[in-house]
């Protein structure tokens, strides 16, 4: 745990956060923060506003109303140039890896430092070895990304984003699809790289019973809204309805599988009769 933290260690922070889309909030009056050194979950269910968080973490969607730092500085009023350099202090690990088919396992690794510093091939050779050994793939350096399986493909697309030795780290689902065996393999690692690199890792994910092993601060989203932070210990304890029948998976509760009824779609639907 890092409560001892000043807030000159708070990496990202929403402050009374509404995101949305054109006239749509997706989430309203969010509040919440990640210190250095910290592992912090952000869970939820579909279609609760996850990955629309973790746009605006990056500054690709601006907060509708209210502030998100990273860094200590405002997302919404920096120039391009300057959300380019704290993008930089940025790894994100998107759900799909997005790895370059038409290079090998080294080269995809390499391609941020190529892209993005001055570095000798001498000084790539080394950190990306360096970093495909902390994620076991080391020997596997040479390999087509054909060549490999799909949850060494993640530790790969993994590698790359820890390759300019982030201060931030985004996961975006990092255990989506995974076997049991790797999906624990994956979360350790995650815990290992944050507090080797001693940066702040964000995990996006509905995954409870892994992330909750290794993170040090949850936040649950739904209905609009955080619904519940704390450590795991909190949220376990929690007699919310909600939170608990999230947690435990129960069919039974105040979560419905329909999608709500608005007043956009009710206008949508009569538009859509009138023009029968």
């Amino acid at each position: 745990m890092n409560d001892h933290l000043s807030d000159s260690d708070i990496i990202l922070r929403f402050s009374d956060v509404s995101l949305g889309y054109g006239e749509r909030v997706i989430l309203d009056n969010l509040n919440l923060q990640v210190k250095k050194g910290q592992v912090v979950a952000l869970i939820g269910g579909s279609g609760s506003g996850k990955t629309t968080l973790l746009r605006a973490a990056i500054g690709q969607l601006i907060a509708q109303k209210g502030v998100v730092t990273a860094f200590g500085q405002n997302l919404a009023s920096v120039s391009p140039n300057i959300l380019r350099n704290i993008r930089q202090r940025m790894g994100v690990l998107f759900q799909q890896g997005a790895l370059f088919t038409d290079l090998n396992v080294f080269d995809n690794v390499a391609f941020p430092l190529r892209e993005l510093t001055k570095d000798s091939e001498a000084v790539i050779l080394e950190k990306v070895l360096d970093k495909l050994d902390a994620v076991g793939l080391k020997a596997a350096a040479h390999l087509a990304v054909s060549e490999i399986s799909g949850g060494m493909a993640r530790r790969v697309a993994l590698a790359r984003a820890i390759v300019l030795e982030p201060e931030l780290v985004l996961y975006d689902e990092p255990f989506a699809g995974l076997d049991p065996i790797s999906l624990g393999m994956t979360a350790q690692l995650i815990r290992n790289l944050s507090d080797r690199l001693g940066c702040a890792s964000v995990l996006i994910t509905h995954d409870i019973d892994e992330s909750f092993q290794i993170v040090d601060q949850v936040y649950m989203v739904g209905h609009g809204k955080l619904l519940a932070s704390g450590t795991p210990e909190d949220l376990r304890a929690t007699e919310d309805a909600y939170v608990k029948q999230f947690l435990h998976g129960s069919p039974q509760g105040p979560v419905v599988f329909e999608y709500p009824d608005t007043p956009a779609f009710s206008s949508w639907l009569s538009k859509r009769k009138e023009g029968l």
